[in-house]
Protein backbone atom coordinates (compact mmCIF):
# COMPACT_ATOMS: atom_id res chain seq x y z
CA UNK A 1 0.00 0.00 0.00
CA UNK A 2 1.24 3.51 -0.82
CA UNK A 3 2.38 5.40 2.27
CA UNK A 4 0.69 8.81 2.41
CA UNK A 5 3.56 10.15 4.50
CA UNK A 6 5.84 10.02 1.47
CA UNK A 7 3.52 9.74 -1.54
CA UNK A 8 3.52 13.42 -2.58
CA UNK A 9 6.21 15.26 -0.66
CA UNK A 10 9.95 15.41 -0.28
CA UNK A 11 11.04 13.64 2.88
CA UNK A 12 11.94 15.99 5.71
CA UNK A 13 10.99 19.20 3.88
CA UNK A 14 7.97 21.46 4.09
CA UNK A 15 6.08 21.64 0.79
CA UNK A 16 6.88 24.74 -1.30
CA UNK A 17 3.71 26.60 -0.30
CA UNK A 18 2.96 30.27 0.22
CA UNK A 19 2.84 29.52 3.93
CA UNK A 20 6.33 28.00 4.01
CA UNK A 21 7.65 30.98 2.03
CA UNK A 22 6.29 33.53 4.54
CA UNK A 23 7.56 32.17 7.88
CA UNK A 24 10.98 31.55 9.37
CA UNK A 25 11.23 27.77 9.13
CA UNK A 26 13.06 26.13 12.02
CA UNK A 27 16.05 23.88 11.58
CA UNK A 28 15.14 20.17 11.50
CA UNK A 29 14.83 18.55 14.89
CA UNK A 30 16.73 15.31 15.51
CA UNK A 31 15.21 11.88 14.97
CA UNK A 32 14.54 9.59 17.88
CA UNK A 33 17.42 7.19 18.58
CA UNK A 34 17.55 4.48 21.20
CA UNK A 35 15.13 4.09 24.10
CA UNK A 36 13.32 6.95 25.77
CA UNK A 37 10.89 6.99 28.70
CA UNK A 38 7.91 9.35 28.92
CA UNK A 39 4.62 9.80 30.70
CA UNK A 40 2.94 10.54 27.36
CA UNK A 41 4.08 9.72 23.82
CA UNK A 42 2.26 11.68 21.12
CA UNK A 43 2.34 10.51 17.51
CA UNK A 44 1.88 13.42 15.10
CA UNK A 45 3.04 17.04 15.41
CA UNK A 46 0.11 18.93 13.90
CA UNK A 47 -2.45 21.09 15.71
CA UNK A 48 -3.86 18.12 17.65
CA UNK A 49 -0.59 16.59 18.76
CA UNK A 50 1.16 19.89 19.54
CA UNK A 51 -1.80 21.16 21.56
CA UNK A 52 -1.89 17.86 23.48
CA UNK A 53 1.86 18.13 24.07
CA UNK A 54 1.62 21.72 25.29
CA UNK A 55 -1.23 21.02 27.69
CA UNK A 56 0.31 17.80 29.02
CA UNK A 57 3.69 19.47 29.52
CA UNK A 58 2.13 22.48 31.23
CA UNK A 59 0.49 20.01 33.65
CA UNK A 60 3.91 18.65 34.57
CA UNK A 61 3.88 15.46 32.48
CA UNK A 62 6.98 14.24 30.68
CA UNK A 63 6.06 14.35 26.96
CA UNK A 64 7.69 12.97 23.81
CA UNK A 65 6.28 13.89 20.38
CA UNK A 66 7.15 11.82 17.29
CA UNK A 67 6.55 13.00 13.74
CA UNK A 68 7.49 11.17 10.57
CA UNK A 69 8.24 14.45 8.80
CA UNK A 70 8.33 17.96 10.35
CA UNK A 71 6.19 19.70 12.97
CA UNK A 72 3.28 21.29 11.11
CA UNK A 73 4.17 19.39 7.93
CA UNK A 74 0.71 17.92 7.24
CA UNK A 75 -2.72 19.53 6.92
CA UNK A 76 -2.04 21.78 9.93
CA UNK A 77 0.54 23.73 7.93
CA UNK A 78 -1.22 23.69 4.55
CA UNK A 79 -4.93 24.38 5.06
CA UNK A 80 -7.12 27.34 4.15
CA UNK A 81 -6.58 28.94 7.55
CA UNK A 82 -10.29 29.38 8.32
CA UNK A 83 -11.09 29.43 12.05
CA UNK A 84 -14.80 28.67 11.81
CA UNK A 85 -17.69 28.43 14.23
CA UNK A 86 -19.51 25.22 15.07
CA UNK A 87 -18.94 21.84 13.49
CA UNK A 88 -18.93 20.50 9.95
CA UNK A 89 -22.60 19.63 10.48
CA UNK A 90 -25.07 22.47 10.93
CA UNK A 91 -26.74 22.90 14.30
CA UNK A 92 -30.16 22.01 12.87
CA UNK A 93 -28.75 18.67 11.69
CA UNK A 94 -27.13 18.05 15.07
CA UNK A 95 -30.43 18.79 16.79
CA UNK A 96 -32.24 16.32 14.54
CA UNK A 97 -29.64 13.61 15.12
CA UNK A 98 -28.80 14.13 18.80
CA UNK A 99 -31.49 16.31 20.36
CA UNK A 100 -31.37 19.95 21.40
CA UNK A 101 -29.48 19.48 24.68
CA UNK A 102 -26.61 17.57 23.05
CA UNK A 103 -26.52 20.05 20.16
CA UNK A 104 -26.24 22.91 22.67
CA UNK A 105 -23.37 21.16 24.42
CA UNK A 106 -21.54 20.68 21.12
CA UNK A 107 -22.08 24.32 20.19
CA UNK A 108 -20.63 25.41 23.53
CA UNK A 109 -17.63 23.16 22.91
CA UNK A 110 -17.08 24.69 19.48
CA UNK A 111 -17.11 28.17 21.01
CA UNK A 112 -14.62 26.97 23.61
CA UNK A 113 -12.48 25.62 20.75
CA UNK A 114 -12.43 29.01 19.01
CA UNK A 115 -11.60 30.82 22.24
CA UNK A 116 -8.80 28.36 23.02
CA UNK A 117 -7.32 28.80 19.54
CA UNK A 118 -7.35 32.59 19.86
CA UNK A 119 -5.66 32.38 23.28
CA UNK A 120 -2.97 30.07 21.92
CA UNK A 121 -2.37 32.37 18.96
CA UNK A 122 -2.23 35.46 21.16
CA UNK A 123 0.17 33.83 23.63
CA UNK A 124 2.35 31.63 21.44
CA UNK A 125 1.87 32.44 17.75
CA UNK A 126 1.11 36.11 17.10
CA UNK A 127 2.57 35.71 13.60
CA UNK A 128 -0.54 33.66 12.76
CA UNK A 129 -2.20 37.10 12.52
CA UNK A 130 -5.89 36.35 13.22
CA UNK A 131 -8.28 38.51 11.21
CA UNK A 132 -12.05 38.36 11.82
CA UNK A 133 -14.76 37.43 9.36
CA UNK A 134 -15.82 34.38 7.34
CA UNK A 135 -18.41 34.68 4.59
CA UNK A 136 -20.49 31.59 3.88
CA UNK A 137 -21.47 32.14 0.25
CA UNK A 138 -24.53 30.46 -1.27
CA UNK A 139 -24.02 29.12 -4.78
CA UNK A 140 -27.71 28.63 -5.54
CA UNK A 141 -30.61 30.98 -4.82
CA UNK A 142 -32.51 28.20 -3.07
CA UNK A 143 -29.67 27.88 -0.52
CA UNK A 144 -30.14 31.42 0.76
CA UNK A 145 -33.36 30.94 2.81
CA UNK A 146 -31.77 27.94 4.49
CA UNK A 147 -28.55 29.75 5.44
CA UNK A 148 -30.56 32.72 6.73
CA UNK A 149 -32.74 30.36 8.80
CA UNK A 150 -29.59 28.79 10.30
CA UNK A 151 -28.34 32.27 11.22
CA UNK A 152 -31.67 32.99 12.92
CA UNK A 153 -31.47 29.66 14.75
CA UNK A 154 -28.02 30.47 16.11
CA UNK A 155 -29.26 33.83 17.35
CA UNK A 156 -32.57 32.67 18.84
CA UNK A 157 -31.63 29.22 20.18
CA UNK A 158 -27.92 29.56 20.97
CA UNK A 159 -27.61 33.28 21.70
CA UNK A 160 -24.94 33.68 19.01
CA UNK A 161 -25.34 37.18 17.60
CA UNK A 162 -22.20 37.48 15.48
CA UNK A 163 -23.75 36.36 12.16
CA UNK A 164 -25.04 38.89 9.64
CA UNK A 165 -27.36 37.80 6.84
CA UNK A 166 -26.40 38.85 3.31
CA UNK A 167 -28.67 39.21 0.32
CA UNK A 168 -27.41 39.12 -3.25
CA UNK A 169 -26.38 42.77 -3.32
CA UNK A 170 -24.67 42.58 0.06
CA UNK A 171 -22.59 39.55 -0.77
CA UNK A 172 -21.52 41.04 -4.09
CA UNK A 173 -20.32 44.09 -2.19
CA UNK A 174 -17.85 41.75 -0.46
CA UNK A 175 -17.18 39.00 -3.01
CA UNK A 176 -16.78 40.52 -6.45
CA UNK A 177 -18.35 37.61 -8.29
CA UNK A 178 -21.63 36.88 -10.03
CA UNK A 179 -21.49 33.30 -8.73
CA UNK A 180 -23.15 33.86 -5.35
CA UNK A 181 -26.77 34.58 -4.56
CA UNK A 182 -26.54 35.50 -0.88
CA UNK A 183 -25.25 34.03 2.35
CA UNK A 184 -23.98 35.13 5.75
CA UNK A 185 -20.89 36.62 7.34
CA UNK A 186 -19.72 35.32 10.70
CA UNK A 187 -17.93 38.12 12.53
CA UNK A 188 -17.02 35.74 15.37
CA UNK A 189 -14.96 33.53 13.05
CA UNK A 190 -11.87 34.47 11.08
CA UNK A 191 -8.69 33.40 9.33
CA UNK A 192 -5.04 32.84 10.21
CA UNK A 193 -1.65 31.81 8.82
CA UNK A 194 -1.89 28.13 9.78
CA UNK A 195 1.78 27.17 9.53
CA UNK A 196 2.77 30.10 11.74
CA UNK A 197 0.24 28.83 14.29
CA UNK A 198 1.59 25.26 14.15
CA UNK A 199 5.20 26.41 14.51
CA UNK A 200 4.22 28.61 17.45
CA UNK A 201 2.56 25.65 19.16
CA UNK A 202 5.70 23.56 18.64
CA UNK A 203 7.90 26.23 20.23
CA UNK A 204 5.49 26.59 23.14
CA UNK A 205 5.35 22.84 23.75
CA UNK A 206 9.14 22.65 23.81
CA UNK A 207 9.37 25.65 26.14
CA UNK A 208 6.99 23.81 28.50
CA UNK A 209 9.31 20.78 28.47
CA UNK A 210 8.03 18.53 25.67
CA UNK A 211 10.61 16.84 23.45
CA UNK A 212 9.81 16.77 19.73
CA UNK A 213 11.53 14.36 17.36
CA UNK A 214 11.16 14.72 13.60
CA UNK A 215 11.93 12.18 10.90
CA UNK A 216 10.68 9.53 13.32
CA UNK A 217 7.92 7.50 11.67
CA UNK A 218 6.09 5.16 14.05
CA UNK A 219 5.55 1.74 12.53
CA UNK A 220 4.36 -0.30 15.51
CA UNK A 221 2.67 0.23 18.86
CA UNK A 222 2.81 -2.62 21.38
CA UNK A 223 -0.11 -2.40 23.78
CA UNK A 224 0.57 -2.79 27.43
CA UNK A 225 1.16 -0.90 30.64
CA UNK A 226 3.38 0.82 29.68
CA UNK A 227 3.06 1.04 25.88
CA UNK A 228 6.03 0.64 23.54
CA UNK A 229 6.06 2.96 20.52
CA UNK A 230 8.53 1.79 17.88
CA UNK A 231 10.31 3.80 15.18
CA UNK A 232 13.04 2.71 12.81
CA UNK A 233 15.88 3.82 15.07
CA UNK A 234 14.39 3.88 18.53
CA UNK A 235 11.37 3.44 20.77
CA UNK A 236 9.48 5.21 23.51
CA UNK A 237 8.19 3.50 26.64
CA UNK A 238 5.18 5.53 27.77
CA UNK A 239 2.33 5.31 30.24
CA UNK A 240 -0.04 6.85 27.67
CA UNK A 241 -0.08 7.26 23.89
CA UNK A 242 -2.01 9.90 21.97
CA UNK A 243 -2.45 9.23 18.24
CA UNK A 244 -2.79 12.58 16.47
CA UNK A 245 -2.25 11.50 12.88
CA UNK A 246 -5.56 12.58 11.26
CA UNK A 247 -5.23 12.11 7.46
CA UNK A 248 -2.18 9.92 7.95
CA UNK A 249 -3.95 7.47 10.28
CA UNK A 250 -2.63 4.05 9.28
CA UNK A 251 -1.52 2.56 12.58
CA UNK A 252 -4.77 0.84 13.62
CA UNK A 253 -7.58 -0.82 11.70
CA UNK A 254 -10.21 1.04 13.74
CA UNK A 255 -8.82 4.38 12.64
CA UNK A 256 -8.57 3.25 9.02
CA UNK A 257 -12.21 2.13 9.05
CA UNK A 258 -13.61 5.36 10.49
CA UNK A 259 -11.30 8.03 9.07
CA UNK A 260 -10.73 8.52 5.34
CA UNK A 261 -7.91 10.65 3.87
CA UNK A 262 -8.73 13.00 1.01
CA UNK A 263 -6.57 15.55 -0.79
CA UNK A 264 -7.33 19.21 -1.29
CA UNK A 265 -5.45 21.91 -3.19
CA UNK A 266 -4.64 25.62 -2.85
CA UNK A 267 -2.97 28.17 -5.11
CA UNK A 268 -1.61 31.61 -4.25
CA UNK A 269 -1.77 34.05 -7.13
CA UNK A 270 0.80 36.64 -8.02
CA UNK A 271 0.03 39.95 -6.28
CA UNK A 272 -3.18 41.38 -7.73
CA UNK A 273 -3.18 44.84 -9.32
CA UNK A 274 -6.32 45.68 -7.31
CA UNK A 275 -7.21 43.15 -4.59
CA UNK A 276 -10.48 44.99 -3.87
CA UNK A 277 -11.67 44.01 -7.36
CA UNK A 278 -11.82 40.44 -6.01
CA UNK A 279 -12.63 40.83 -2.31
CA UNK A 280 -14.02 44.06 -0.92
CA UNK A 281 -13.11 43.19 2.69
CA UNK A 282 -10.29 41.31 4.40
CA UNK A 283 -12.40 38.24 5.13
CA UNK A 284 -12.26 34.56 4.28
CA UNK A 285 -14.94 32.91 2.16
CA UNK A 286 -16.26 29.37 1.90
CA UNK A 287 -19.13 28.49 -0.40
CA UNK A 288 -22.04 26.06 -0.34
CA UNK A 289 -20.83 23.66 -3.03
CA UNK A 290 -20.32 20.04 -1.98
CA UNK A 291 -16.68 20.30 -3.08
CA UNK A 292 -16.17 23.59 -1.30
CA UNK A 293 -14.36 26.56 -2.81
CA UNK A 294 -12.62 28.64 -0.13
CA UNK A 295 -10.47 31.71 -0.48
CA UNK A 296 -9.04 34.83 1.14
CA UNK A 297 -6.48 37.54 0.50
CA UNK A 298 -2.96 37.68 1.95
CA UNK A 299 -0.46 40.41 1.13
CA UNK A 300 -2.37 41.28 -2.02
CA UNK A 301 -2.53 37.69 -3.26
CA UNK A 302 -5.64 35.57 -3.59
CA UNK A 303 -5.26 32.22 -1.82
CA UNK A 304 -7.85 30.01 -3.54
CA UNK A 305 -8.64 26.46 -2.48
CA UNK A 306 -10.65 24.19 -4.73
CA UNK A 307 -10.75 20.69 -6.10
CA UNK A 308 -10.29 17.37 -4.33
CA UNK A 309 -8.80 14.00 -5.14
CA UNK A 310 -9.43 10.70 -3.43
CA UNK A 311 -6.45 8.48 -4.21
CA UNK A 312 -3.07 8.48 -2.57
CA UNK A 313 -1.36 10.58 -5.22
CA UNK A 314 -1.88 14.25 -6.01
CA UNK A 315 -2.81 14.99 -9.65
CA UNK A 316 0.01 15.79 -12.04
CA UNK A 317 -1.28 19.31 -12.75
CA UNK A 318 -2.45 20.86 -9.48
CA UNK A 319 -2.54 24.31 -11.09
CA UNK A 320 -5.27 23.15 -13.46
CA UNK A 321 -7.16 21.49 -10.60
CA UNK A 322 -7.41 24.81 -8.77
CA UNK A 323 -7.70 27.15 -11.75
CA UNK A 324 -10.90 25.55 -13.03
CA UNK A 325 -13.05 26.46 -9.99
CA UNK A 326 -11.25 29.80 -9.52
CA UNK A 327 -12.05 30.76 -13.11
CA UNK A 328 -15.71 29.92 -12.46
CA UNK A 329 -15.86 32.21 -9.42
CA UNK A 330 -13.53 34.99 -10.59
CA UNK A 331 -13.39 35.13 -14.40
CA UNK A 332 -11.81 38.60 -14.11
CA UNK A 333 -8.53 36.99 -12.96
CA UNK A 334 -8.89 33.74 -14.89
CA UNK A 335 -5.37 33.79 -16.30
CA UNK A 336 -3.38 35.42 -13.51
CA UNK A 337 -0.19 33.47 -12.74
CA UNK A 338 0.03 31.26 -9.68
CA UNK A 339 3.21 31.82 -7.67
CA UNK A 340 2.57 28.87 -5.35
CA UNK A 341 0.42 25.77 -5.65
CA UNK A 342 0.31 22.92 -3.16
CA UNK A 343 -1.78 20.01 -1.98
CA UNK A 344 -2.53 18.55 1.40
CA UNK A 345 -4.10 15.48 2.93
CA UNK A 346 -6.90 15.95 5.45
CA UNK A 347 -9.38 13.44 6.84
CA UNK A 348 -13.14 13.07 6.85
CA UNK A 349 -15.62 10.81 8.59
CA UNK A 350 -18.95 9.56 7.31
CA UNK A 351 -20.89 11.94 9.59
CA UNK A 352 -18.35 14.78 9.21
CA UNK A 353 -17.94 14.76 13.01
CA UNK A 354 -14.56 13.99 14.56
CA UNK A 355 -13.80 10.44 15.61
CA UNK A 356 -12.67 10.16 19.25
CA UNK A 357 -11.77 6.77 20.68
CA UNK A 358 -9.95 5.11 23.53
CA UNK A 359 -8.27 2.36 21.53
CA UNK A 360 -6.82 0.75 24.67
CA UNK A 361 -6.96 1.80 28.34
CA UNK A 362 -3.96 4.08 27.75
CA UNK A 363 -4.17 4.80 23.99
CA UNK A 364 -6.23 7.80 22.86
CA UNK A 365 -7.06 9.28 19.48
CA UNK A 366 -9.00 12.05 17.76
CA UNK A 367 -9.14 12.50 13.98
CA UNK A 368 -11.43 13.23 11.04
CA UNK A 369 -12.06 16.96 11.48
CA UNK A 370 -13.55 17.08 7.97
CA UNK A 371 -12.20 20.47 6.98
CA UNK A 372 -13.05 22.13 10.31
CA UNK A 373 -9.82 21.44 12.13
CA UNK A 374 -8.25 24.87 12.67
CA UNK A 375 -10.29 25.26 15.86
CA UNK A 376 -11.35 21.69 16.59
CA UNK A 377 -7.97 19.96 16.24
CA UNK A 378 -6.18 22.02 18.87
CA UNK A 379 -9.20 21.76 21.14
CA UNK A 380 -9.19 17.99 20.66
CA UNK A 381 -5.56 17.89 21.74
CA UNK A 382 -6.49 19.64 24.98
CA UNK A 383 -9.45 17.28 25.49
CA UNK A 384 -7.12 14.28 25.22
CA UNK A 385 -4.55 15.91 27.51
CA UNK A 386 -7.33 16.33 30.08
CA UNK A 387 -8.41 12.71 29.61
CA UNK A 388 -4.88 11.42 30.19
CA UNK A 389 -4.99 13.25 33.53
CA UNK A 390 -8.36 11.73 34.44
CA UNK A 391 -10.77 14.50 33.39
CA UNK A 392 -12.94 12.51 31.02
CA UNK A 393 -16.17 14.47 30.58
CA UNK A 394 -15.57 16.12 27.20
CA UNK A 395 -13.66 13.15 25.81
CA UNK A 396 -16.43 10.71 26.75
CA UNK A 397 -19.10 12.93 25.20
CA UNK A 398 -17.18 13.23 21.94
CA UNK A 399 -16.29 9.52 21.90
CA UNK A 400 -20.02 8.72 22.07
CA UNK A 401 -20.95 10.74 18.98
CA UNK A 402 -22.61 8.55 16.35
CA UNK A 403 -20.34 7.23 13.64
CA UNK A 404 -20.12 4.58 10.95
CA UNK A 405 -17.33 2.82 9.15
CA UNK A 406 -16.73 3.77 5.55
CA UNK A 407 -18.04 1.12 3.16
CA UNK A 408 -15.62 -1.25 1.54
CA UNK A 409 -12.28 -2.45 2.74
CA UNK A 410 -8.69 -2.37 1.62
CA UNK A 411 -8.17 -1.45 -2.02
CA UNK A 412 -11.93 -1.10 -2.67
CA UNK A 413 -12.60 1.67 -0.16
CA UNK A 414 -10.88 4.49 -2.07
CA UNK A 415 -12.68 3.86 -5.37
CA UNK A 416 -16.04 3.70 -3.56
CA UNK A 417 -15.38 7.07 -1.94
CA UNK A 418 -14.22 8.56 -5.24
CA UNK A 419 -17.42 7.35 -6.94
CA UNK A 420 -19.62 8.93 -4.27
CA UNK A 421 -17.71 12.20 -4.23
CA UNK A 422 -17.76 12.43 -8.01
CA UNK A 423 -21.55 12.07 -7.95
CA UNK A 424 -21.93 14.97 -5.51
CA UNK A 425 -19.46 17.11 -7.47
CA UNK A 426 -21.50 16.44 -10.61
CA UNK A 427 -24.64 17.59 -8.78
CA UNK A 428 -22.84 20.85 -8.05
CA UNK A 429 -21.94 21.35 -11.70
CA UNK A 430 -25.42 20.67 -13.07
CA UNK A 431 -27.19 22.60 -10.31
CA UNK A 432 -29.12 19.81 -8.60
Amino acid sequence: MTNLLYANDKTGAYPPSYYAATVDLPDPRPALRGEMRADVCIVGAGFTGLSAALHCAQAGLDVVVLDAQRAGFGASGRNGGQLGSGWRQEQSDLEAALGLDAARTLWDMSEEAKALTLRLIDTHAPAANFRPGIVNADWRARDVPHSHAEADRLTETYGYTRIEKLDRAAIRDIVKSDAYQGGTIDHGAGHIHPLAYALGLARAAEAAGARIFEGSAVHHIADGAPVKVQTDRGHVIADHVILATNGYSALTSKLRARVMPINNFISATAPLPDPTAVLGRDVAVADSKFVVNYFRMSEGRLLFGGGESYGYRFPRDIDAKVRAPMREVFPQIADIPFDYTWGGTLAITMERLPFFARLAPNVWTAAGFSGHGVALAGFSGKVMADAVQGTMGQFDLLANLPGRNFPGAGAFRGPLLALAMTWYATRDRIGL
